[in-house]
């Protein structure tokens, strides 16, 4: 079984992937946020064929810990989502994943219009990539 992370945005939904054993988390796609049943359908697929057991969504926050109004319309999209799929939901801080995202394409030398294409599945990454080395300090729920 696999954890799932998704980076939400309102044109994108950034999606990456854990290993079996819960330890890497790898980069996978995004898929287009519209139309919603276009995205969720995706969704179920790479559920169905990944073998998820849980999806971790990023929250924003503000650097205070705050939250803003980003983070309500992560709030309603987990909402849905909870209404839709199987697999359990969980929200986990993602501060400057987008940041740390754009920072490492620019770093690999990746060109401005690659990067466009790579930094929601690559935050989505940093997410999972995160919430995974949290569980080496406890065990999964």
């Amino acid at each position: 079984m696999r954890i799932l992370a998704l980076d939400y945005g309102s044109k994108r939904v950034g999606v990456a992937i854990s290993d079996p054993s819960w330890l890497i988390a790898s980069p996978l796609e995004f898929i287009p946020a519209e139309p919603y049943k276009r995205f969720l359908a995706r969704l179920r697929e790479l559920i169905a064929e990944r073998e998820v057991s849980l999806i971790v969504v990023g929250m924003p926050r503000n650097m205070d810990g705050s939250y803003g109004p980003a983070a309500e319309r992560v709030r309603e999209f987990v909402k849905r989502l909870k209404e839709e799929l199987a697999p359990p939901i969980k929200t986990w801080d993602e501060r400057l994943t987008t940041v740390q995202a754009h920072r490492a394409l620019i770093q690999a030398d990746m060109s401005r219009k690659k990067r466009k294409r790579h930094v929601d599945k690559t935050a989505a990454a940093i997410l999972l990539q995160s919430y995974l080395d949290s569980l080496a300090f406890a065990p999964p729920e």
